[in-house]
């Protein structure tokens, strides 16, 4: 640091702790300063005697009757709790500090923590629909899935470090989603590893999930734009986007809040290593200088690790982990290409990044051989990108250094990735074919799940939708995005690179499956918030963001998006202020309010459906090991959900998936009960009686017990009807065989009373002797039986069993 430089950071420092008001003042000189060269007493609403003593210290020098701030960037960076040192010009360079951290300032946590409340409160709507009684009850199904395995690890590990549990699991959960499963694991044990804490970790750990996540964008935004109110804005923004609400909402236990979180240090791991490289290029006339002290920066390669980390537990959180990857290399990829625009080293600029994806191919094909976590292609993936990107970024350097144009790069980028894809086809077919499948079921599947859809679909009139999912703040992060666009064609922006090609990459995700717009409005999430503030500053109740502040006449920003960080907040001048903020905010989450409560109660488990699981599992509960399998058979989208309750097993749902419509609208159910095999305890039938004039299992089981009457079939024992008739279950039981001799080619009347969810329901049916008088059927019910003019009694063993009874004889 030069003397001028440090006796100046000293006054600075001072005065802020002599004047209260000292920080206030600061700002108010600094902000004028930054409109014009020089400025008068009256531009600034600072009292006389904190001003003279501004001046006496050297901190606001007089020039020509005016006053300017003497090194602003000194100011500034002391101003935000900042070191402040010199490069080998003499030029001062603010250096970040962990000892008083600008982000971290009073008014700004204060902000931070009012918005993750918010944030909180948007994530547990459904409440209610999730804590019953003593049940914890998932919404939708998929979250069953993870539960399940979750208490399947935990009954096998004796706690939180017996990482012997997740080396060995089985195929079912290592081979897709290992992550996933192992880190609900290691939560659900430090809760206590007992049947509370699993309850407890599907419950929450979504929405602790979504507060790290919050965090995240919070020092996203600061970093990207040095403005701790676009950090928070971005907060609210992401609370707001009600498909994100969901997805990360209580109890909704799955892949994608791990997916959310590290996806989100992903960019700012990211965005901190382009700032910051930036912060030293713009303060040096030697590119070259500003690389090299951005490499020799300690904090440089907390951010390559902390890069490389995320990137490997996103690859390995879910099936689909790989496209995260293809943004990632075409950040880099185009990055080389601004690197060499910008007479910058595109080997040095990114030397950090390539370390960060190199450690990241290290533990993805590290825990895939020890482990055998994830399929090999995925686990491998990585590696793909890492040698692109040192052949992307060594020819980078070769055009740095003959000063060719960069757009020529972007040109030979694109052939060799080509030729590259064509190389890997011929020589690894195998893998091309696992990519067909997997992303068949990625884009293609043949799916009633709405999140299947596209983000963008007709229906919708192609715009609505992503108003609806994501809210306003998708269209304004689009306006902000466009702004960078031009800011990137004129300037070294890499930052703003970052997120125009992530944006990008997810948008097209989004346009083939709808579930994608939550990583999307990860993205967004910044350039939304500090939409939302310039917004703010049009209608003058804010400052602008700092990228948007520029020098008179010169069109240059007084603040880049690598300048230091406000360091406080100014609060409303007034209450009318106050209000106008307050609304301009509820008039941008206009669509969010109406849509969120209603997507999160799409998703929300029905009365009617946790009662029926409830009815099933008392059922089972109450005859055990009786000659009949607790599976569940109904509709696909809650198969898992009733056979957690029943059995705790609901692991897979395949076989609802490819049988339950084909039985609902076959005439014959009882012809399925041979096919059932003994693995099929349960039948759940919902919806409408179906066709009164057809024959088909629904019209016979469900509109029987609807309209009051036992279905007249052999093997299907009505447990359960709701009070609303939407639903209706079904034990399915081997049934007692009444059997006896008549007269030959008598008919007969077999009936008893059922009593079902205390309703009476009469079960009857008619049987006809054969030729010889013998007659036999089989009934459903235990019971007193009317066979013609006698009675006889039927118990609960003898219909569990598949007994014989004697009916009667003539």
């Amino acid at each position: 640091m030069t003397d001028d430089s440090s006796a100046l950071a000293d006054a600075t420092a001072s005065f802020l702790e002599t004047y209260d008001e000292g920080e206030r003042a600061l700002e108010a000189v600094l902000e004028a300063d930054a409109k014009r060269e020089t400025w008068t007493f009256d531009d600034v609403g600072v009292d006389s005697g904190t001003f003279g003593e501004l001046v006496s210290r050297g901190i606001v020098e007089k020039e020509a009757g005016e006053y300017r701030v003497g090194n602003p960037r000194v100011v500034e960076a002391v101003l935000a709790g900042e070191e402040v040192a010199a490069d080998d010009r003499s030029k001062v360079t603010a250096v970040p500090s962990l000892e008083r951290p600008h982000w971290a300032a009073p008014r700004a946590i204060a902000g931070v923590v009012g918005a993750l409340i918010f944030l909180f409160a948007t994530r547990i709507v459904g409440f209610r629909s999730v804590f019953r009684g003593d049940d914890v009850v998932l919404p939708e199904n998929d979250p069953y899935y993870y539960r399940y395995w979750m208490e399947q690890l935990i009954a096998e590990s004796s706690g939180p470090t017996d990482f012997g549990t997740i080396a060995e699991m089985p195929d079912r959960a290592a081979g897709t989603r290992p992550f996933s499963h192992a880190a609900n694991w290691w939560f659900a044990e430090l809760a206590g590893g007992d049947a509370w804490a699993a309850e407890m970790v599907a419950a929450w750990l979504p929405v602790a999930g979504a507060l790290a996540l919050g965090v995240v964008l919070y020092l996203l935004g600061v970093v990207m734009t040095g403005d701790v109110r676009v950090g928070i804005a971005a907060i609210l923004m992401i609370a707001l986007a009600p498909m994100h609400a969901v997805y990360t909402g209580v109890g909704f236990l799955e892949h994608r809040v791990h997916q959310y979180v590290w996806l989100g240090v992903t960019l700012l791991a990211l965005a901190w290593l382009a700032v910051d490289l930036t912060n030293r290029r713009d303060r040096t006339d030697d590119s070259w200088t500003a690389v090299r002290s951005h490499l020799e920066q300690p904090w440089t390669w907390v951010a390559a690790v902390t890069l490389g980390v995320a990137i490997a537990l996103t690859n390995l959180a879910w099936g689909g982990g790989t496209l995260h990857l293809i943004p990632l290399a075409g950040y880099i990829g185009l990055r080389a290409a601004l690197d060499v625009r910008s007479s910058v080293s595109p080997l040095g600029a990114n030397l950090p990044v390539v370390t960060g994806v190199g450690l990241a191919t290290a533990i993805s094909v590290g825990v895939h051989r020890r482990w055998e976590w994830h399929d090999s292609f995925v686990a491998y993936a990585p590696t793909l990108v890492l040698g692109g990107s040192i052949a992307v970024l060594l020819a980078g350097e070769v055009w740095y250094r003959r000063q060719w144009a960069g757009t020529r790069l972007v040109g030979v980028q694109v052939v060799v990735t080509v030729a590259g894809i064509e190389l890997f086809r011929r020589f690894r077919p195998e893998d091309i074919v696992w990519v067909r499948e997997r992303s068949q079921d990625l884009f293609a599947r043949d799916s009633a799940a709405t999140e299947a859809a596209s983000l963008f679909a007709a229906e919708h009139a192609f715009l609505f939708g992503p108003l609806m999912q994501l809210g306003m703040g998708y269209y304004i992060a689009l306006i902000v995005l466009a702004w960078a666009v031009w800011a990137l064609s004129t300037r070294y922006e890499p930052a703003w690179l970052l997120l125009i090609v992530y944006a990008a990459c997810w948008t097209v995700y989004a346009a083939f499956m709808m579930r994608f717009g939550a990583q999307l409005m990860v993205v967004l999430a910044v350039p939304a918030g500090m939409g939302l503030v310039y917004l703010l500053s049009v209608l003058d109740l804010a400052r602008a963001p700092k990228p948007f502040r520029s020098d008179e006449g010169t069109g240059r920003r007084r603040n880049d998006v690598s300048e230091h960080s406000e360091a406080t907040i100014e609060l409303p001048s007034s209450p009318q202020i106050a209000a106008y903020t307050v609304a301009v905010v509820v008039v941008v989450s206009a669509f969010s309010f109406v849509y969120l409560p209603g997507f999160v109660g799409q998703v929300a488990t029905d009365d009617e459906q946790y009662e029926t699981a409830q009815a099933i599992a008392s059922h089972a509960n109450a005859t055990p090991d009786q000659g009949h399998d607790e599976y569940v058979l109904s509709s696909w989208g809650d198969n898992r959900l009733y056979n957690y309750f029943v059995s705790g097993d609901s692991d897979r749902y395949g076989y609802a998936s490819s049988n339950y419509e084909e039985f609902r609208t076959d005439g014959d159910p009882d012809g399925w009960y041979d096919e059932f095999d003994g693995e099929v305890g349960y039948v759940v039938m919902e919806g409408g009686g179906g066709n009164v004039e057809s024959d088909d299992a629904q019209s016979q089981l469900h509109g029987g017990v609807t309209g009051g009457n036992a279905p007249s079939v052999d093997h299907y024992k009505a447990i359960y009807v709701h009070d609303d008739r939407s639903v209706s279950a079904f034990a399915v039981v081997p049934g007692a065989t009444l059997e006896g001799s008549v007269e030959p080619d008598e008919t007969l009347e077999v009936a008893t009373d059922a009593s079902v969810s205390g309703e009476t329901l009469e079960y009857e049916r008619d049987v006809t002797a054969d030729d010889d008088g013998d007659f036999e059927v089989t009934v459903p019910y235990a019971g007193e039986y009317s066979v013609g003019d006698d009675t006889i009694d039927v118990t609960e063993e003898d219909v569990m069993n598949g007994s014989e009874v004697e009916a009667a004889s003539r």
